[in-house]
């Protein structure tokens, strides 16, 4: 009996252990290509012989994050980080930049994103040195990453950014895969995201990472942004004809349902806050 008691003493401290120290990894992607994730937020990152494109610092409300990227940059290479490019300008994603912008990176982010976070000031965030548009792209060490705006989506400033040798595209936050929309689609744009899919689907990649894991830590296609696409055509058409019938917001955020979705991620959870968001534009007239 007493050595049971002191095996399960000594799992839960593992466990315990195990919980203070948030789950990190590094994974190769490709050539040049590498996945840093801390806990449910990723990041991009590039090697090359002339040195690193890193991507959002993912260290809000935990500075260790962004040692950590660094740290396990450094494994890789000791050549300079020379650029942060921001995915869009939520701080959950891009706070905790100033140990990069410490190492000489210079901070790109889109035009939108530079000049909210000049107007925000956010004591943990660093303002981009350099604002792009719809277009832009980093050319390092023979390595090219380019810098695509497809319109307002989860912001007015995301960024999706493809290595073209590779065919690989990294989105953060709107785009999902096999999972409803967060919340109420919070600083979400309509029905301009559904014209910011189409755009991302134009472009020329064939495998996507995002700010979050995918389902399985797979990546996503194009096949996933098209059903992303259809879930907001279907939610919005259900959440029309809920508005003519007078249900909007209590009732039609009570009854109505997408079976078709049930099985995806998030789908109890969020699918009130997603009918609520549409039924103010179908319910009242704005978004």
């Amino acid at each position: 009996m007493i050595r049971i008691l002191v095996l399960m003493v000594l799992v839960s401290a593992a466990f315990a252990a195990a919980a203070q120290q948030p789950p990190f990894e590094t994974r190769k992607l490709t050539e040049h290509a590498y996945l840093f994730r801390y806990g449910g937020h990723q990041a991009l990152f590039v090697v090359t012989p002339a040195g690193v494109i890193a991507t959002d610092p993912i260290a809000f409300l935990r500075p260790v994050a962004a040692s950590t990227y660094i740290a396990e940059i450094r494994k890789i290479t000791q050549a300079p980080i020379k650029y942060l490019v921001y995915s869009h300008h939520h701080y959950d994603h891009i706070a905790g930049g100033r140990p990069f912008k410490d190492a000489g990176a210079h901070v790109i982010a889109h035009n939108n994103a530079k000049a909210r976070l000049e107007a925000l000031r956010h004591a943990d965030t660093v303002v981009p040195d350099e604002g792009v548009g719809d277009f832009h792209a980093i050319e390092l060490g023979g390595v090219r990453l380019e810098l695509h705006f497809t319109g307002r989506n989860h912001s007015d400033n995301s960024l999706v950014m493809i290595l073209p040798k590779d065919k690989l595209a990294f989105s953060v936050d709107f785009i999902g895969v096999e999972s409803v929309g967060f919340r109420d689609f919070p600083d979400g744009f309509f029905p301009d995201w559904l014209e910011s899919l189409e755009r991302v689907v134009a472009l020329d990649w064939e495998r996507m990472i995002g700010g979050h894991p995918f389902p399985g830590g797979r990546y996503a296609t194009k096949d996933d942004v098209r059903a992303q696409k259809q879930y907001l055509l279907d939610l919005n058409e259900a959440v029309r004809v809920a508005a003519a019938q007078g249900k909007c917001w209590d009732a039609a955020m009570a009854e109505l349902k997408l079976p078709k979705y049930e099985k995806w991620a998030n789908y109890e959870r969020f699918l009130p806050m997603n009918i609520e968001k549409f039924c103010n534009y179908w319910g009242r007239g704005y978004w």
